[in-house]
């Protein structure tokens, strides 16, 4: 990607009515453009960046067995009724719309009842089990407040897989099969040394549930972690009785802010009861199915990204979810410089290194320098007269101070 040819553009000023560190910088970077409050559209690198966490996810998940589709937004009323999850009394976020003919629709905020009816025409027998489903989709909830840039959206996009099994013992296999597949995600997007499992209240899920909660002072939740154990609780279900089931002392926990990054619930026959999802064992015998529940907020995973790895010059891309890897600066407006700058470009596009080119012409060094800090990409290569007088190109990592002068094919060995 040439930077000259980017639709969108760099901002030096704050924008107005954004208070949270991910939108002012995603936004000032051309990741995100704001349609209203809670509601965001992914720009060109916001897109990669999103893209690339989407991935790793998939990658993930696929590797403890599930199995990816795409469901439907469009949420019919009368199976939501089945399992008393209609009413707003019940869940207080539903978006809900009318057809021509006044049929009455909600937009998905979460799964479950329309993936337990699609495996109601495939799970018959215990041989059909266990199955583990997972999707990609933008979900919808009708929040309150939607304050925190894409850490809290009305719109936002979701990882949600759900488990179905023959038992409580099959389940609990692959619950912590879950848990051991999230810590891989936070390790791979850079947050794994400040990421726990944390039991937590299953809100208008389950009773219990297990959170993944990264560690920041500006987080919303408040989190009490044994630092020897690292066992974690959130504050919502910190009693006696849930703190001796963990083994942990309540003298031993400090107190921590922190995002949630995620989340595993136990459901049981919560949903397969209900809308009779059944299935027959060995025995000939009809039995429940045994369900669970897993979910990653994507965007919100990509703006905590922001919020914990930033400084006061602008964004630090991990590089597995960098836009690019390398950022490519040209500095001046000398042919000779120009002409250097067109090659190392080509040759690292040859070498399958993602470039984002900045070509743009009539800017400062300072400008550009500027901008690199802000976009965060993981490595800032400048060609200029100087690096050209040494035979080769300025190389420095966004989280480093000094780059160093190296040759085109010393640089390459970095990727």
């Amino acid at each position: 990607m040439r930077q000259s040819k980017l639709f969108t553009k760099t901002r030096k000023e704050v924008p107005a009515d954004e208070v949270s560190k991910n939108a002012e910088l995603l936004t000032r970077g051309g990741f995100i453009h704001k349609e209203m409050a809670g509601v965001y559209s992914f720009l060109p690198l916001g897109l990669r960046v999103l893209k690339k966490i989407e991935n790793i996810v998939r990658e993930e998940m696929n590797a403890i067995g599930g199995q990816e589709i795409s469901m439907t937004a469009l949420q019919d009323s009368e199976l939501w009724k089945k399992t008393d999850r209609w009413s707003d009394e019940k869940v207080d976020v539903w978006f809900k719309t009318k057809l021509k003919n006044d049929t009455e629709l909600g937009l998905g905020c979460t799964h479950e009842e329309p993936v337990t009816n699609i495996m109601k025409n495939f799970i018959n027998s215990y041989r059909d089990l266990p199955s583990y489903i997972y999707q990609f989709q933008t979900k919808f909830r009708n929040e309150l407040r939607a304050k925190a840039g894409i850490l809290r959206g009305r719109e936002f996009l979701m990882k949600d897989m759900y488990s179905f099994c023959k038992d409580e013992i099959e389940h609990n296999e692959f619950y912590e099969k879950s848990k051991v597949a999230y810590m891989n995600v936070y390790k791979r997007v850079g947050l794994g040394h400040i990421t726990y499992v944390v039991f937590a209240s299953g809100g208008m899920f389950s009773k219990y549930s297990h959170e993944f909660q990264t560690i920041t002072s500006v987080g919303e939740d408040l989190i009490y972690l044994d630092e020897n154990t690292g066992i974690a609780v959130n504050k919502e279900v910190l009693n006696d009785e849930v703190l001796a089931s963990l083994g942990i002392k309540r003298e031993n926990l400090v107190e921590h802010k922190a995002i949630e990054v995620g989340n595993i619930f136990t459901y049981g026959k919560r949903y397969s009861e209900p809308l009779n999802l059944n299935f027959n064992n060995e025995k000939g015998e009809t039995l429940p199915v045994f369900m669970g529940a897993y979910g990653i907020g994507i965007s919100r995973l990509m703006g905590t990204i922001v919020e914990v790895l930033s400084d006061d010059k602008g964004i630090i891309w991990p590089e597995e979810v960098a836009p690019f890897k390398v950022h490519l600066l040209m500095l001046g407006e000398d042919e000779e410089v120009k002409k250097r700058a067109d090659e190392v470009y080509e040759i690292l596009q040859k070498n399958k290194v993602e470039v984002l080119f900045d070509d743009r012409t009539g800017m400062s060094a300072g400008e550009k320098f500027a901008d690199a800090d802000l976009l965060g990409m993981p490595y800032r290569v400048v060609v200029s007269g100087r690096s050209m007088k040494e035979n080769g190109v300025e190389v420095k990592k966004r989280n480093e101070e000094k780059g160093q002068v190296v040759s085109v094919d010393e640089l390459l060995k970095l990727f």
